[in-house]
C-alpha cells in the first residue's frame, strides 16, 4: 500500500471513530509503529489530524482551525488542480468575490490580465497580490482582522457586504455535508461567509476532497444556495452523487 492510501485511510478511520492509536494502525496496515508516527505527523502538518498521547484525532473534533501558513502547505496540487477549475467559472468582465482561504488565493494567482474585473475581497493576502493588476479594480472589505485566516470579519465587514452585489462568489470552507451544509469552526468567519451568499447572483464553492462529509461548529450555508462546488478528482463518487441531488453541481478537478 502507498503512504498516500494510508494516509487516506487513516483520516478516514479518525473522522469516523473519533481516534486513531498507533498500534492499532500499524497492526491493520503491517507496517511499523515508526512508520505509522510518521503518517501522523505528516497528516498533523496537513492540518487534518492533532497528535495526542498514542495516537491522534481529526482536527475537526477539536474545533481546531489551522494556521494559514499549514493550510497553504497542504493539499498544494489538488489545490492547483481546484482552481484551474474554477476558472471557467470566472466571468470575463463584471464583479466578483474572493473570500479569504488558500484555495481561493490559489485561485486569484491565475486570473488572467486580459480580464477587467471588480474583485472585492476581506482577505489581505489576497488584496495585497492583485493591487498590482492594473486591469482588475481590487476592493478590500476592511473589519477586524483574524490573524489566523488574513481575513477581515466583523459587523463592519458584514455592512459592507450588505451593500455590494457580485457576479460570482467563490467561497472557501472548512467542512461540507449534506445533513449540515457549509460549515467552518469560527462563528465570525461564517458569519462573513453567510453574508457573502447574500451578496452574489451565484456561489461557488472551493474544497478539497477532505473537506466533504466533514461538520464543525458553525454552519454558514444550505448546499441549495450553492450553484457549483468545485473539488478534486479524489473525491468519493457516491459522496459526490448525493451533493448534486442536494443541489449544487460537483465539478471534479
Amino acid at each position: 500500500m502507498y503512504a498516500e492510501e494510508r494516509h487516506r485511510l487513516i483520516v478516514e478511520r479518525a473522522r469516523a471513530a473519533g481516534r486513531v492509536d498507533v498500534t492499532g494502525l500499524a497492526a491493520e496496515f503491517d507496517v511499523t509503529t515508526e512508520t505509522v508516527r510518521r503518517d501522523l505527523t505528516a497528516l498533523e502538518r496537513q492540518g487534518l489530524l492533532r497528535r495526542v498521547h498514542g495516537g491522534a484525532i481529526p482536527v475537526e473534533r477539536l474545533g481546531f482551525e489551522p494556521a494559514l501558513s499549514v493550510r497553504a502547505s497542504a493539499m498544494t496540487e489538488q489545490k492547483e488542480a481546484i482552481a484551474r477549475a474554477a476558472l471557467k467559472e470566472v466571468p470575463h468582465d463584471g464583479a466578483i468575490l474572493l473570500d479569504a482561504g488558500t484555495t481561493t488565493a490559489r485561485l486569484a494567482e491565475l486570473i488572467p490580465t486580459d480580464r477587467e474585473l471588480t474583485v472585492i475581497t476581506n482577505a489581505l493576502p489576497i488584496a495585497m497580490m492583485l493591487s498590482a493588476r492594473p486591469q482588475l479594480t481590487v476592493y478590500l472589505v476592511g473589519g477586524r482582522v483574524r490573524a489566523r485566516t488574513g481575513s477581515a470579519v466583523g459587523e463592519w465587514t458584514r455592512d459592507l457586504l450588505r451593500d455590494t452585489y457580485v457576479d460570482v462568489a467563490f467561497l472557501g470552507t472548512n467542512g461540507i455535508s449534506v445533513e449540515r451544509g457549509l460549515t467552518t469552526p469560527d462563528t465570525a468567519e461564517a458569519a462573513v461567509k453567510r453574508a457573502m451568499i447574500g451578496a452574489a447572483r451565484r456561489v461557488v464553492v472551493l474544497a478539497d476532497h477532505t473537506k466533504m462529509s466533514t461538520d464543525h461548529f458553525a454552519r454558514f450555508g444550505d448546499l441549495e444556495a450553492v450553484d457549483v462546488i468545485v473539488t478534486d478528482a479524489a473525491l468519493d463518487p457516491a459522496v459526490a452523487a448525493g451533493l448534486e441531488e442536494a443541489g449544487p453541481r460537483v465539478v471534479l478537478a
